[in-house]
């Protein structure tokens, strides 16, 4: 067995290919790219999530929202037709995006627009940061 230290030396670089790879779609298979491709965002009061769904019935998508979990199932319809190639997947869907706090469930807004759902989901009251005065003893 040959070991090759070189390696360890360009230590810089592939740590950069790691961080590259990662940032690449998530491979379900060999073939197939996780559908929808997500962004998720996020400021002071809420957490953004938009899904492109090109093609997709917005009736045809259910929405689920647990503490820190927001599941996105749905189907997209297989197009008919001879393909030269094709990389829009057909079928059913589901993505689960963790969020990184609870969120207000009362108040969380979607919309489809233009083939991208968008998502607001307003964070909990409870994990806002807060503003704590400080009183002044004479």
């Amino acid at each position: 067995m040959v070991i090759d230290f070189s390696s360890f030396y360009d230590l810089p670089r592939e740590i950069a290919r790691i961080m590259d790879e990662a940032a690449r779609p998530v491979l379900i298979s060999q073939r197939r790219i996780a559908y929808p491709l997500v962004n998720l965002a996020e400021d002071h009061d809420n957490y953004y999530v938009d899904l492109d769904m090109p093609g997709v019935d917005a009736s045809q998508v259910e929405l689920t929202l647990t503490e820190r979990n927001l599941t996105v199932q749905g189907e997209r319809p297989a197009q008919a037709g001879r393909f030269f190639r094709q990389e829009r997947v057909a079928g059913s869907f589901q993505r689960i995006i963790t969020l990184g706090a609870p969120v207000d469930k009362d108040k969380v807004a979607a919309r489809y627009a233009d083939g991208i759902l968008h998502i607001t989901l307003p964070k909990s009251e409870a994990v806002k940061p807060r503003k704590i005065s400080i009183s002044a003893q004479q």
